[in-house]
This record gives C-alpha cells, sequence and structure tokens, in this order.
C-alpha cells in the first residue's frame, strides 16, 4: 500500500535576515530625519531659484484657483458664496496635499537615483524627503484656510484640535505611500502615468468641489474611497464637524492597509531597489 507523500514545508532563511535588515533601514531612516529634512528643503529651494517670490507662487496660484472655482461652483450649486467658499477653501487644500503627495510617491526612488547608487543610505530617507518637502508645499498654503474664514466668520472652534489625528493618519499613509509607489514605480515605469490619471478621476469622483450630501443615498458609500476618507479626518474638524465614526474607521483601515502592503513590498524587494532606479 503506497502512502501518500509527506508534506513539503519549505523555508527561506533569508526572509528574517530580510525583515531585520527591514526594520533597521526604518529605525535609521527616522534617525537620520535631519537629513530628509534638509534635502527637501534643498528641493523647495532648487524648485524656486532665481524666482522673486518663491514658493509664495504656490499660495498665490492656489488663492486664485479658490477664488474662481468658489464664485463659479457656488453659482452653479445655488449656494450662498459665504457658506461654500470656506468649505471649498479646506477641500481643495487638503485634496492638493494629498495628490501631491501621491503624484511625488512615485518618483521618491526613481528622482534620488544619483544618491541611491553613490551613497548607502536608507532608503527610508528618500520617502521622508518627499513627505517634508509635500509639508512644506503645505504650510504655503494653509493660511489660505484661516484667511478664508477670517473673511466670512466661520470660528470652528476647539473642535479644529480634531485635525490633529487626521494629519497624523496623513503622514502615516504619505509615507506608506512613498515607499509602496516610490518601489512599484522604479521597476514598473508605466505606473507613474497611470497614478496621474487615476488622480485626476479621483478630483472628480471625490467630493472635493461638490458636497457629500449631493449624492443622496449614495452619501454612506463614499467612505470607502480612500481619498474621501483620509481627507474627511482633516476637513470635517475643520469646518465645525467632529468627523464619524465610521469615516474615522474606514480612513484606520485604509492607512493599515497601506502600511501592511508597503512593509510586505519593502521586506520582500528592499534588496533590488538599487537595480530597478
Amino acid at each position: 500500500m503506497r502512502h501518500p507523500p509527506s508534506p513539503v514545508h519549505e523555508f527561506d532563511a533569508a526572509d528574517p535576515q530580510r525583515r531585520l535588515r527591514a526594520r533597521e533601514d526604518i529605525a535609521t531612516g527616522f534617525a537620520r530625519w535631519r537629513l530628509a529634512w534638509a534635502l527637501a528643503r534643498g528641493d523647495i529651494t532648487h524648485r524656486y531659484r532665481g524666482s522673486v517670490l518663491g514658493p509664495l507662487w504656490l499660495t498665490i496660484s492656489t488663492a486664485v484657483t479658490l477664488a474662481a472655482l468658489g464664485i463659479l461652483y457656488a453659482k452653479l450649486f445655488r449656494m450662498d458664496v459665504a457658506e461654500y467658499l470656506p468649505w471649498l477653501s479646506v477641500s481643495l487644500i487638503v485634496w492638493g496635499v494629498i495628490s501631491q503627495m501621491v503624484t511625488d510617491a512615485t518618483t521618491s526612488l526613481t528622482a534620488a537615483e544619483g544618491v541611491i547608487r553613490q551613497m548607502p543610505l536608507p532608503y527610508t530617507v528618500h520617502a521622508l524627503r518627499v513627505v517634508f518637502r509635500n509639508a512644506v508645499v503645505a504650510a504655503h498654503n494653509l493660511p489660505l484656510i484661516a484667511v478664508v474664514f477670517a473673511l466670512y466668520g466661520v470660528a470652528p472652534g476647539w473642535g479644529a484640535l480634531l485635525a490633529i489625528p487626521g494629519l497624523i493618519l496623513f503622514a502615516v499613509a504619505a509615507f506608506a505611500a512613498s515607499i509602496l509607489l516610490g518601489m512599484l514605480c522604479a521597476r514598473f515605469r508605466d505606473i507613474p502615468p497611470i497614478v496621474g490619471s487615476v488622480m485626476q478621476l479621483a478630483f472628480f469622483i471625490s467630493p472635493v468641489i461638490w458636497k457629500p450630501d449631493m449624492v443622496g443615498h449614495w452619501e454612506p458609500l463614499l467612505p470607502l474611497n480612500p481619498f474621501f476618507a483620509l481627507m474627511e479626518t482633516v476637513r470635517d474638524p475643520l469646518i465645525g464637524g467632529t468627523g464619524s465614526v465610521v469615516i474615522w474607521g474606514m480612513a484606520v483601515l485604509w492607512t493599515a492597509l497601506l502600511s501592511a502592503g508597503a512593509w510586505a513590498l519593502f521586506v520582500r524587494f528592499r534588496g533590488r531597489i538599487a537595480f530597478w532606479v
């Protein structure tokens, strides 16, 4: 009588080592956050070298866009400008941070090709560089929200502090996206244009210009959109809300899934990044 073959258990001896090196990369990268900050500041300085206004062009451009869209869509939606413009100011600025962050995440590693090939820096330094750079850009636009709120007498009160946990989620998701998209786009160079197209579509299907209650009975499904869930954790407290448990739960869930995907990919393929860029 033939016995069934014994099950074969495969063990990858290098797997614990890969995990250890990935953890060391992240720990060392965060320990060198000052280097990432210096690189991010250098990126901003280089981008606006020779410009008179420098990064203030970002603020001016956002202000013009906000004024034009605010007046136009307030008329189209038959809403009072005093009600719509403060909401739109938060929406556009928060969405701008998300959109630019995702776009920059696709080149977090390929843009640092020269550094990666010449210096043994932790890869997470380049991810932090992208996060810090976008934080600087966002800081130039945030005062616009205060200006619009002051013009229309909007006072969110102490509830605005609830936006701080949302910003923390933003930072975690941005770091994870820089790792995940940075690696995928370094390996497959067709992904960045696809991401750009997806972000354009996401702008229209996410409640950035239009309000969530405009979709009627579809509104409960909006938290399934990860961009909406993350955006609402910051936007809702700033406009006087507190954010529902469902939205916060979905935002945490999407951030956790993104972080898990980034960790799995980083552990498995970290050793190949230098050959991909």
